[in-house]
């Protein structure tokens, strides 16, 4: 089996990785974050405007690149490796492949608003009382005419303060945990009724408390697939997260790497160290396991449900406890400065402590493994 990449690919994964090394770096960064908004919106227009960075998913009749979940892997790995604040996970990657699974006039319209830069989207499908059930909702959308009525409180909704347009899971019937009665609805995210409370995370993105009192929707905005549609777009976004976590792990390798040589005790860098030699090898262990992993899973996103969901959680029970124990060693390595937010390193290890857990915790993933290929 050939796994390399063709010319296109490398080119993408080249241009973006030149674009984020000239505009991307630790400072920058950390100026976005201290904005109001918590980003610098120029760098999403110019990702997609300029390096039309955003297409590359997309089929070619709604002016992309004709790519799919590979492109995604290479961008969510670039992203990563400079902790990127940037929407890509919930516009291109949910929102984007939520409207290609949809089709139809939603797809047609809303995808080249994507490409542009125009729409960003934000998922709304974690509630408080969920955990990592994606049926365990409490959120109703109730039939009114032709459309629908949501009520409901979604919780930690990454994007939401920047984004035009929300993908809201809702109940049409039936109660948590039932799988009938679980559907998606995009929704305009000014809609009457939408409510939100923003704050920062302790990543450095933004997210939203979003309350739904009476919110009408027309009823083009359920988009069929039901539950089996939400849990193929929490697959695809988990591998994503996992693709940036590669990312984010090499590099939070790469400074501890070069901290190693410039921290100097006994009259030499620690470097020299052969505690620490083994230590920096093993972290580097994990970050080709991460890789492998990733790569694994995303190429077969487009197989059987069941076949999909068990080689996804393989992936990121592995990913999760990987960036575990690099995060773990690195911050060790660095000592007390190493989780300040001075240093480059402590963010980095937020990061990866958050993808840890995001759309689900290794645990999870191994339940769920063990469920799917396991003897009854």
């Amino acid at each position: 089996m050939d796994l390399s990449f063709t010319e296109t690919q490398d080119m993408l994964r080249e241009t973006l990785a030149r674009f984020l090394a000239d505009t991307y770096d630790f400072e920058t960064r950390k100026k976005m974050l201290a904005r109001p908004e918590g980003r610098d919106p120029g760098i999403w227009n110019a990702l997609a405007t300029e390096m039309g960075i955003l297409s590359a998913p997309f089929a070619e009749e709604h002016g992309g690149m004709g790519g799919g979940a590979i492109e995604n892997m290479i961008v969510m790995e670039e992203l990563g490796k400079v902790i990127a604040i940037e929407p890509y996970l919930q516009t291109v990657v949910i929102g984007g492949n939520a409207l290609k699974y949809a089709g139809g006039a939603h797809a047609d319209a809303l995808i080249p608003q994507i490409i542009g830069g125009e729409a960003i989207f934000a998922f709304a499908y974690a509630e408080p009382k969920g955990r990592y059930d994606l049926a365990r909702i409490e959120t109703t959308a109730k039939k009114d005419g032709a459309g629908y009525v949501l009520n409901g409180h979604k919780a930690v909704v990454y994007a939401a303060p920047w984004a035009t347009h929300l993908l809201v899971t809702a109940r049409t019937g039936g109660s948590g945990p039932d799988r009938e009665g679980v559907e998606l609805f995009l929704v305009d995210a000014k809609a009457a009724g939408i409510t939100r409370r923003d704050y920062p995370t302790v990543d450095g993105f933004m997210a939203s408390e979003v309350y739904f009192e009476n919110v009408a929707i027309g009823g083009d905005a359920l988009l069929p697939g039901g539950l089996d549609l939400i849990e193929r777009l929490v697959d695809d976004a988990t591998m994503a997260v996992c693709a940036e976590g590669l990312g984010a792990g090499r590099r939070h390798h790469e400074l501890t790497l070069a901290y190693t040589k410039e921290r100097k005790q006994f009259g030499q860098p620690i470097g020299k160290f052969q505690a620490l030699q083994f230590r920096l090898a093993d972290m580097m262990v994990e970050a080709e396991q991460i890789e492998s992993m990733v790569l694994m899973g995303t190429l077969k996103l487009d197989l059987p449900s069941a076949e999909r969901k068990a080689a996804v959680s393989l992936a990121k029970a592995k990913v999760a406890r990987s960036l575990r124990f690099i995060g773990q060693n690195a911050t060790q390595t660095h000592g007390g400065i190493g989780i300040t937010m001075e240093l480059a390193a402590a963010h980095y290890f937020k990061r990866t402590t958050m993808i840890e857990g995001q759309f689900g915790s290794p645990d999870y993933h191994l339940e769920r493994y063990e469920a799917l290929t396991l003897p009854a």
